[in-house]
């Protein structure tokens, strides 16, 4: 009985060291980058000794795909809208997430910095395994999200549904890095920073193509008579 009370609490303060070690390398990956980022530097942070890292996350790779998903985890699903925005529909639901990009950026700057720089600051084999985690936990909702809009008879059915789910999700990630990282903006937004009216015209756009290649013909038709 002894030996597992001292199995649990050993088990619950490496539990609670690797909480902190991957909260500091959110911190870090954020503010440097992955190439930028040193281990050296969240074990001096952290007064813990640069193996005890690898100890617990392998590698700086490791560490690295862990604050990933936690970062992933922490940003908001698409059915996190508040209902009086779901109750408009699944378009309406797109154009909310899509107004508040900026918002969510200063609100939650760590976790959204890293995951752009896991989105395109990392090598194609860890990029890969960031990917694989993106597939198979789908942590933004997306299948989920796009089944409710086919529910609703707003989004196609007579497609394949993975196909959607990844069309959602590759042009809305790319708009919104676009909307804050002037490197990644092929001259949509950045331009015309000073000028938010014509911002929205283009958010506006964006979504009349989304609805407009996989909106139900219902939902197309009520989108050109408004």
């Amino acid at each position: 009985m002894a030996i597992d009370q001292k199995s649990r609490r050993r088990s619950a303060r490496a539990e609670a060291k690797r909480e902190l070690i991957v909260e500091c390398a959110m911190r870090h990956f954020a503010e440097h980058g992955y190439q930028g980022a040193r281990i050296e530097d969240i074990a001096t942070e952290l007064q813990i000794a640069k193996g005890s890292v690898f100890q617990h996350y392998g590698s700086k790779s490791g560490l690295f795909l862990e604050a990933y998903k936690r970062s992933v985890s922490a940003l908001p699903a698409w059915l996190e809208a508040p209902d009086t925005i779901k109750q408009e529909g699944f378009f309406t639901v797109v154009r909310y997430w899509l107004d508040r990009t900026r918002h969510l950026i200063e609100e939650d700057w760590v976790p959204n910095r890293v995951v752009l720089v896991g989105n395109y600051g990392t090598d194609l084999e860890l990029k890969r395994e960031l990917n694989r985690f993106l597939v198979s936990e789908d942590p933004y909702g997306t299948l989920e999200f796009v089944e409710w809009g086919q529910q609703r008879g707003e989004v196609r059915a007579d497609l394949d549904l993975e196909t959607i789910v990844s069309l959602v999700d590759w042009t809305s990630q790319a708009i919104q890095d676009a909307l804050v990282t002037e490197e990644l903006d092929p001259g949509l937004f950045h331009r015309w920073r000073n000028q938010p009216e014509r911002q929205r015209m283009r958010l506006d756009h964006f979504a009349v193509l989304l609805e407009s290649a996989i909106g139900a013909a219902s939902s197309r038709r009520a989108a050109a008579e408004a």
